[in-house]
């Protein structure tokens, strides 16, 4: 444990900024067991575990800031907001536990479901609880509930039997196969599907009759992917950020209290506490497997473990010729090109939604879609991939601030927009020249079913793919460090343990994958620990 003598200020109360707790030329001359390159969330749990398990730890963050893609800043003056990510529903309940993040502050509370406005002026509220749920969709589409019953009942059933609530979470631990995922879904075939061949179009189809209740659901297949709701296996992504068990019911999402960075920072409060030393702005230039890290201005710091929390394309850029040619050619497989746009927003007031009026209503408290056609999905995603900005786009829309005042002046709000799909690099111009355009493009996206979009936009700041790789150091601006459809999932994920000696991942490239989870850092920590 950390000595008393040893005081630190907590990260959040710095938004993330804690610089070094010591010169680089006296860290060097430390003994250290293990390095951890990069203090985003994962990185700092795998810290947290090695320390609690009496190693001694450094983490290095070439930031000034820690968190990585889930951190704090503030864009517009008084505005606290996470440039990022944005929600969270899929961070792992032993890693809040172990960690003791609730005692450490860590607060959360669940939206409302889900609720999407259509073209036509009609709307669903896709509430958590099933009765709710289920009176809003017999208002819509009546002829729909058997099948609606019917599409949920195959992603409780393979949660229940791949995510039981214990240690059999296939989640947990080294990644499993194919055939070991089979064999637990014990010859649901539907299930078998769901997970690894069907389209989120295909999934939606075969239960559902009525377009609009089967759009309100297509943009939860392709979050964060380069596909299409229409491509083989994203039904899985659905089934992935849907078998969450954070809150009352399967896959809620909900809000951490002062924002997504809280995460972070008090996962690097808990490493610290339990005895790492976490350093920021410290760029670490390259990784010795078996011997340590070189620092961008060439000091070495000696480990015989060194575990990266970076994307896997830097990571291999950091180990150069020592990369293993096997694992090379299995990074350089992995898509890793991002096509989302991020946007946040600063209002005076929330979305007036002309579907039901009003700017503080439930649906406000829930995650809010803005769908697209059948047709427009796929005619969305060709133009983005052919370099060009689509005439609208897809958009996940959550607003922190009616859960939360603390991150906003006083009446204030936020809107943190999610969209897709956009391209990453333009055919003609590029994101500097683009990014305003595709900044008005998403709002207004969003406008159309809003009365008071843009007028209630106080100001906002547009990330594109390339924004998000310069920002947060993610290549490709990819914000699951590489695809999570099936080709790139379970035990076809990047193993924690490396072939180099003493170098392992940590990062959402490896098992179980993107997204604010924590556990990846968790099962690098005892991958390591087994020696």
């Amino acid at each position: 444990m950390m000595p008393q003598t040893q005081k630190f200020t907590s990260a959040a109360d710095t938004l993330g900024v804690i610089g070094l707790p010591a010169p680089v030329k006296e860290l060097a001359a430390r003994s250290w067991d293990a390095i951890v390159v990069g203090a985003g969330h994962n990185g700092l749990a795998c810290a947290a575990y090695l320390a609690r398990a009496g190693q001694r730890v450094l983490v290095l963050e070439a930031r000034e800031r820690i968190g990585g893609a889930c951190t704090l800043e503030e864009p517009f003056p008084g505005y606290i907001v996470s440039p990022c990510a944005y929600v969270a529903g899929i961070m792992h309940p032993l890693v809040i536990d172990e960690l003791k993040m609730r005692q450490r502050g860590f607060e959360w509370s669940a939206a409302n479901g889900m609720f999407v406005p259509f073209d036509d002026g009609s709307s669903i509220h896709l509430w958590d609880d099933e009765e709710r749920c289920e009176a809003e969709i017999n208002k819509l589409a009546p002829g729909d509930l058997a099948g609606w019953r019917a599409m949920h009942d195959v992603l409780t059933r393979a949660s229940d039997a791949l995510r039981p609530l214990d240690e059999r979470d296939m989640w947990i631990g080294r990644a499993p196969t194919r055939e070991q995922v089979e064999d637990r879904l014990k010859g649901d075939q539907e299930a078998i599907n769901f997970i690894f061949e069907w389209s989120m179009m295909e999934y939606l189809e075969r239960y559902l009759q009525d377009e609009r209740l089967q759009i309100a659901y297509a943009g939860q297949g392709i979050i964060g992917a380069n596909a299409s709701p229409y491509d083989p296996g994203t039904a899985s992504i659905y089934f992935y950020h849907f078998c969450g068990r954070m809150g009352k019911y399967l896959g809620q999402w909900g809000f951490v209290k002062g924002g997504m960075g809280m995460v972070s920072f008090i996962l690097c409060d808990a490493a610290r506490e339990l005895g790492a030393t976490v350093a920021a702005g410290v760029p670490v230039a390259r990784i010795i497997p078996g011997e340590g890290v070189e620092l961008a201005g060439g000091e070495r710091i000696h480990a015989p473990v060194v575990v990266s929390n970076a994307d896997p394309r830097v990571t291999l850029r950091l180990l150069g010729e020592a990369a293993d040619s096997g694992w090379q050619a299995q990074v350089e497989t992995m898509p890793i090109t991002g096509c989302t746009v991020k946007v946040n927003v600063a209002l005076s007031e929330l979305p007036n939604f002309t579907a039901r009026p009003g700017t503080l209503e439930p649906h406000h408290y829930a995650v809010v879609d803005t769908p697209l056609s059948k047709a427009e999905w796929q005619n969305c995603f060709d133009t983005a991939r052919a370099g060009y900005l689509p005439e609208r786009v897809w958009t996940e829309i959550y607003f922190q601030t009616v859960h939360d005042q603390s991150v906003v002046p006083p009446g204030k709000h936020t809107m943190s927009v999610f969209a897709q799909y956009v391209p990453h690099t333009f055919a003609e111009g590029d994101w500097d020249s683009q990014r305003e355009k595709a900044g008005q493009m998403v709002l207004n996206s969003i406008g159309r079913y809003c009365s008071n979009i843009p007028q209630a936009v106080i100001d906002y700041e547009v990330l594109g793919p390339p924004d998000i790789e310069r920002k947060v150091g993610l290549t490709g601006g990819h914000i699951f460090q590489g695809e999570i459809t099936p080709d790139f999932m379970w035990d076809k994920r990047l193993a924690h343990r490396t072939p180099m000696p003493g170098v392992f991942l940590c990062g959402a490239c490896t098992h179980p994958g993107g997204g604010v989870v924590g556990l990846n850092g968790r099962n690098a920590a005892m991958e390591i620990l087994q020696g």
